[in-house]
């Protein structure tokens, strides 16, 4: 079997788009770092998703629709023999996380409904119409094309995990059919790049909206990582911020010292009150509490695109209040400010 010896994803036209402008001092290093996580040494694996990306069919798409959610062409624009060779083809790239997304007919049913968490973000945020966005620990970038469905004219997702890179491009490799068969040279302002948000050029304040869910709890300084968000956030520009909490009556943060839920790289879970007390202290403005949700075993679960364990295998199964650690069971609130 023929390995590629480098990825087939390029990334090229993206660099060569912000090359001039406010993001021109992070294109001047974005392929040396690009280079560093692209590396078949530290993702063996990466030969095999190329192959992937190699053989996705080229259909074409009588409708995208990103807005009410990620919706690709229409069940009769292939046949079930073609729908089968699709789904085959998508499955090399398990597990799949973040989504759901629908092509042709078939239902990318992932681990997490995250089109549940969008519809909790979308009416506390500032319209994203014509403005440029930065997603921080975008995943696989279901977010990134719902933002782009809002109205942005520019999403830049980042996530130093090369195989969600790779499903973003599966996907997007989709939604430019759709330019392809109707002739026109153009290319879908989004992208996903395989870095992570400390790699960014201190003091760019290029963007309109920043969004970081699901990443801070992951960070050993929570104040550092506040602190680069906003610089990178244009005067006037926002953040969205979502995170896992406590309630308040448990203290001002929980510190794991192990694992919560099975993750072991959880450093501290907030409170309300402290993450608007990190916040106000990382001199955001108008900083404010949006949502609180309880996750539910129907936002989180396995699936036959994420067969792998899920939410009900973290929790005590004596206790679904706690996670098998002992520690409160999974709440995620969203949080909202500017610079």
């Amino acid at each position: 079997m023929f390995l590629p010896k480098k990825s087939v994803i390029n990334f090229s036209n993206f660099i060569d788009s912000i090359s001039e402008g406010a993001l021109s001092s992070w294109a001047k290093i974005l392929p040396d770092q690009i280079k560093a996580t692209m590396s078949v040494k530290r993702w063996g694996d990466m030969p095999k998703w190329d192959i992937v990306i190699n053989s996705l069919p080229q259909v074409s798409s009588t409708k995208i629709d990103l807005k009410n959610g990620v919706l690709i062409g229409h069940h009769n624009d292939c046949n079930t023999v073609e729908r089968d060779f699709l789904k085959n083809k998508l499955m090399g790239l398990h597990p799949w996380r973040k989504g759901p997304f629908f092509l042709y007919g078939l239902n990318i049913n992932t681990e997490w409904r995250s089109d549940w968490k969008w519809d909790r973000v979308l009416p506390h945020i500032s319209s994203l119409e014509d403005r440029i966005v930065l997603d921080v620990g975008c995943g696989n970038g279901y977010h990134c094309l719902r933002m782009l469905g809002e109205g942005a004219s520019r999403v830049i997702g980042i996530d130093p995990s090369v195989k969600f890179v790779y499903q973003f491009y599966a996907i997007k490799h989709f939604i430019n059919q759709r330019s392809r068969c109707m002739k026109e040279n153009y290319q879908i302002p989004v992208d996903v790049l395989p870095v992570s948000v400390e790699s960014l050029p201190d003091g760019l304040r290029s963007f309109d909206t920043v969004f970081s869910m699901g990443v801070i709890y992951h960070r050993r300084s929570p104040i550092e990582h506040l602190t680069k968000l906003r610089s990178l956030i244009r005067p006037g520009g926002q953040l969205v911020l979502e995170t896992l909490i406590i309630d308040v009556g448990q203290g001002d943060e929980l510190k794991p010292k192990d694992r919560y839920a099975k993750m072991a790289n959880v450093w501290s879970i907030p409170s309300t009150k402290t993450m608007l007390a990190w916040m106000e202290k990382s001199k955001f403005k108008n900083c404010r509490l949006v949502d609180i949700s309880e996750t539910s075993s129907e936002e989180q679960r396995a699936s036959d695109w994420m067969k792998f364990e899920s939410l009900v295998d973290f929790l005590d199964p004596t206790n679904p209040k706690l996670t098998i650690e002992g520690h409160p069971a999974p709440i995620r609130a969203i949080f909202v400010a500017e610079v």
